[in-house]
C-alpha cells in the first residue's frame, strides 16, 4: 500500500481526516514529518529546515482558510550540536512571525537521521474543504510553480544560498484566510500541481479543464534544460506550497483585488476529468518516502 492509499483508507475510517488539516470546534490541527534523506537535499541549512518543516504545517492551515495560532516540532538527530538547534529554532521562529503564528516549542530525540515532526494549531470560523467544487467555477492557484522544483536543482548544482532562499517559502495564511469568504475548494499544492487537481477533483465528485500558460516561478525558466523539464518542476514535482482553488465567476475579481499575492486563473470546474491542454494530466505527484 502507498502513501495515498494509506491516507485513503485512513479518511474512510477518521471522520476529521482527508483535507490538509482536522477542524475541530474552530480549531485547525495538522502534523507533518519531514527526513533529511527525502526533504532536506545536502546544503540546507538547519535555519532552512527549521523555517521549512513549520512552513509545510503552516500551509495545511493556510490551505483550511486558518490563522495560524502555534507551531511545535519534534526535532530528531543523531547528535545534538547547539549552533544546529539554534539555527533551527530561528527558522522556525521566523516563519511562524512571517505569518503572525508563535513558535513556541516542543521536544529533542535521539535519531539515526535527521527528522523533523511539526505540529501546527489555527483558527477558523469558516474552514474551506476540498469538496465543494461545482462545474462552472473557476480554479485558481496562488503564487508561482516550481519553486522547490528549481531550489533542488541548485542544490544539485552546488549553488546553495540561492536553493536556501528558494526553500524558505512564505506560508499563504494571509491569502488562505482572504479566500476563506469565497473559495468553494481548496488544498495547498505540496503533492504538485496536477495531483491536487485530481485530489480535488475526487473530493469534489468534479472534474478540471487546465489551460496553459501555468504561472510558472521564473527560476525554473533558467534552470530546466527544456520544455520536459520545465513542465516536470512546475506540474508534477510539487513541494512548492501555493493554494489551489475554485471560486465562483462573479467572486474572481473582487478576490483578486483583495489578495496581497497573485492569483492566476489557470482553468475551469467541468463535470469530469482533468485535463491540460484538452489531454489527460495524468495523476503524478509527490510522494513521501521515494
Amino acid at each position: 500500500m502507498d502513501e495515498r492509499a494509506a491516507l485513503g483508507r485512513l479518511a474512510d475510517r477518521l471522520s476529521a481526516a482527508g483535507d490538509d488539516a482536522a477542524v475541530v470546534d474552530g480549531l485547525v490541527l495538522t502534523t507533518d514529518m519531514l527526513h533529511e534523506q527525502t526533504d532536506f537535499p545536502p546544503g540546507t541549512t538547519r535555519y532552512t529546515a527549521g523555517w521549512r518543516a513549520i512552513g509545510a504545517s503552516l500551509s495545511d492551515v493556510a490551505a483550511m482558510g486558518g490563522a495560524a495560532v502555534a507551531a511545535v516540532a519534534v526535532y530528531g538527530a543523531p547528535t545534538f550540536e547547539w549552533p544546529e538547534i539554534a539555527a533551527f529554532v530561528d527558522g522556525a521562529c521566523d516563519v511562524c512571525d512571517a505569518v503572525d503564528g508563535e513558535y513556541v516549542g516542543g521536544d529533542l530525540d535521539g535519531h539515526e537521521e535527521f527528522t523533523v515532526a511539526s505540529t501546527v494549531l489555527g483558527r477558523t470560523s469558516e474552514p474551506v474543504y476540498r469538496s465543494g467544487a461545482s462545474p462552472g467555477e473557476a480554479v485558481c492557484v496562488t503564487g508561482t510553480l516550481g519553486r522547490s522544483g528549481a531550489a533542488l536543482r541548485l542544490f544539485e548544482a552546488g549553488e546553495t544560498e540561492r536553493a536556501n532562499d528558494l526553500f524558505r517559502f512564505t506560508p499563504r495564511v494571509a491569502a488562505g484566510r482572504t479566500l476563506s469568504g469565497a473559495a468553494t475548494a481548496m488544498m495547498d499544492s505540496s503533492d504538485g500541481l496536477a495531483r491536487s487537481l485530481h485530489q480535488l477533483a475526487e473530493a469534489s465528485d468534479c472534474g478540471f479543464a487546465v489551460e496553459s500558460p501555468l504561472p510558472v516561478d521564473e527560476t525554473v525558466e533558467e534552470v530546466a534544460a527544456d520544455s520536459q523539464e520545465r513542465r516536470e518542476l512546475s506540474t508534477f514535482f510539487g513541494e512548492d506550497f501555493e493554494l489551489v482553488c475554485t471560486i465562483p465567476e462573479d467572486s474572481l475579481t473582487e478576490v483578486r483585488s483583495s489578495l496581497s499575492v497573485p492569483l492566476t486563473r489557470i482553468g475551469t470546474v467541468t463535470e469530469s476529468g482533468v485535463t491540460l491542454d484538452g489531454e489527460p494530466l495524468a495523476d503524478r505527484g509527490y510522494t513521501h518516502g521515494q
